[in-house]
């Protein structure tokens, strides 16, 4: 049988969610807790590669079990995982489900602290410097006209190819907080770090909103702003047609 489990985690720790060698990533942890209580090989396919110090809110991968799920299965997975990582549900799904391939959208939020405050410390980006907020969802509507993102791609990431579709991109303000948030058919290596660096140059009128796309144009990452910090970051939700899953427990 084929099972989705969706999850969180606190990224602060690990070398991202692929499994590396020498390396503790979130992959292996949830790899070696499901052997654990299942009591077989496991190894879980996930929607896809948080970099290091990058957190979940919404995450979802799949396994193959050979044996029926366990009684209790959320409490005893959760028994055993480390403390920064949780599952929230489980769902019996199609045996060909992969969560990555069958991804209809991601969606990322990049989260921005104007005050100090020492329980965000390790979940937002400290930036006092003033923003013109306008120019920055300006920039953000040029970003939803363009679907080749080289710009902003990790150096050597070695994609097959660097064209995205971007449903969605909007700064929000909530409360002491500013909020990057941004949706689409998939993501490049370090993209959304790269454009909200870039994007905040444009918030400091560094950039013109006409210079934002030059370097969306250029397919030059040197053009382009300094990548945030990962600690920032989100993945916030995973879309799927889900009429076919099954939750169990």
């Amino acid at each position: 049988m084929r099972y989705a489990i969706v999850l969180s985690y606190d990224g602060s720790r690990y070398h991202g969610w692929q499994s590396q060698n020498n390396a503790v990533t979130v992959q292996e942890e949830i790899n070696t807790s499901l052997s654990k209580i299942l009591r077989e090989d496991i190894v879980v396919t996930g929607c896809g590669r948080t970099d290091t110090g990058v957190h979940a809110s919404y995450f979802v991968a799949h396994f193959d079990l050979l044996d029926t799920i366990i009684d209790r299965f959320v409490n005893r997975i959760n028994g055993v995982l480390p403390d920064d990582i949780a599952v929230h549900a489980l769902y019996e799904v199609p045996g060909d489900f992969n969560a990555r391939f069958d991804a209809q959208s991601r969606t990322y939020e990049y989260h921005i602290q104007y005050e100090k405050s020492p329980f965000q410390r390790a979940y937002s980006y400290l930036y006092f410097r003033q923003l013109d907020l306008d120019s920055m969802q300006k920039a953000c509507a040029v970003l939803k006209q363009h679907d080749e993102f080289g710009a902003f791609c990790k150096s050597n990431a070695q994609n097959h190819t660097n064209f995205c579709t971007i449903y969605e991109a909007k700064w929000e303000s909530r409360g002491n907080s500013l909020v990057f948030v941004v949706k689409a058919n998939r993501f490049l290596r370090n993209m959304v770090r790269a454009i909200v660096g870039t994007m905040l140059e444009v918030g400091e009128n560094k950039i013109t909103v006409q210079g934002f796309e030059d370097i969306i144009e250029s397919q030059d990452r040197q053009k382009a702003g300094y990548s945030v910090p990962a600690k920032g970051l989100f993945l916030h939700h995973i879309e799927y047609d889900t009429s076919s899953w099954k939750a169990i427990q």
